[in-house]
């Protein structure tokens, strides 16, 4: 890391040699005396005209200091922690503005059950909710963030600012979604964010959607290759919806449906893959902590140092000089006009 003093406009340090302007004598302020033989040593007095003089060019060095705005440049800091490079793949089709089931919904009656879907919370808030408290409670992990649903939309590059994350978290929450879904087209993209990166610890992909897909061996390939190539372990946490497939079933109706697809081709990878089915907001809650234990590695990473900016400090420094002066005056004893 650079420790170097630079200066935004480093033209404005030739008026420097203004500062000397103070230096010069002046005699408007001088009293005149016959004979100063018979008066007492004036030390402070002595002192205090050496000072003045002092702190005009302090003043006015600074000033001028601050004008040409100096700072230290932006570096990079390598540093180390436990955790891992993560990418949310938020899915932000139509689907996701539809209601969560409640805990016991199995247990209630149709006409109870449909009502509590009207009023139940929308599975992308609650989604938005829980991903929040899960980039807060990894401090250590550098996130991206990246939505989808007829394409994909890269929200936040790679961080480890939480702030930069949440918000844009919470920027999902603006408008509807439409109504495709591209999952494919997303896990291409996610990949993709990874290719010009160096291999620095573990790595993530958090796919979060409540739809599958019947992908083309093509798009299967690539993906494929991408999640080894990458080293990228794939998280999905499907929010099933009322009346949707459960990943798990046997039943011949599912046999074709598109989560059923997707998650059998996820589990022909040859990288690790784990699939967590919620249902209802507790379970989801519980999806997401699962994974908040997981892939807590040692992790390498360079983190971006802004600029800092040492012009306040030298407007200080003229500041204070500048009121050093104005006591000074109040104090000057001047000669009768």
């Amino acid at each position: 890391m650079s420790s170097s003093l630079a200066f935004e406009h480093p033209w404005v340090l030739l008026l420097l040699p203004l500062a000397l302007l103070p230096l010069l004598r002046s005699r408007r302020d001088t009293l005149a005396f016959p004979s100063v033989a018979w008066l007492p040593r004036d030390r402070v007095g002595r002192i205090i005209g050496w000072l003045w003089p002092a702190f005009a060019v302090l003043a006015l060095a600074s000033s001028i200091f601050a004008l040409a705005q100096p700072g230290r440049p932006q570096t990079q800091v390598q540093r180390t922690g436990k955790g891992a490079e993560i990418l949310v793949l938020l899915d932000r089709s139509r689907s996701m503005d539809d209601r969560m089931l409640p805990a016991n919904w199995r247990e209630l009656d149709p006409t109870t059950l449909l009502h509590h879907l009207g009023r139940g919370p929308q599975k992308a808030q609650v989604a938005r909710q829980l991903l929040s408290q899960f980039v807060t409670r990894r401090p250590d992990d550098r996130f991206s963030l990246m939505y989808f649903s007829n394409r994909p939309l890269s929200v936040v590059p790679f961080t480890q600012h939480d702030a930069v994350m949440l918000a844009g978290i919470e920027a999902g929450g603006v408008g509807r979604g439409l109504a495709d879904t591209e999952v494919g087209r997303a896990l291409t993209a996610g990949i993709a964010q990874f290719d010009q990166r160096a291999y620095s610890g573990s790595r993530i992909m958090l796919l979060v959607s409540d739809g599958g897909a019947h992908l083309d061996e093509d798009t299967k390939k690539r993906i494929r290759i991408g999640l080894a190539r990458n080293r990228i372990a794939l998280y999905w946490i499907y929010l099933r919806s009322y009346n949707s497939a459960t990943l798990d079933t046997t039943e011949a109706r599912w046999e074709n449906a598109p989560e059923m697809a997707l998650h059998r081709f996820f589990q022909t990878l040859q990288t690790p893959y784990r699939v967590y089915q919620a249902e209802d907001p507790e379970s989801l809650s519980r999806a997401v902590a699962d994974v908040g234990l997981q892939q807590n590695l040692p992790l390498d990473f360079m983190e971006q140092i802004p600029r800092q900016d040492y012009s306040r400090l030298f407007l200080a420094v003229a500041a204070f000089s500048c009121t050093m002066l104005l006591l000074y005056r109040s104090m000057l004893l001047r000669s009768l006009p």
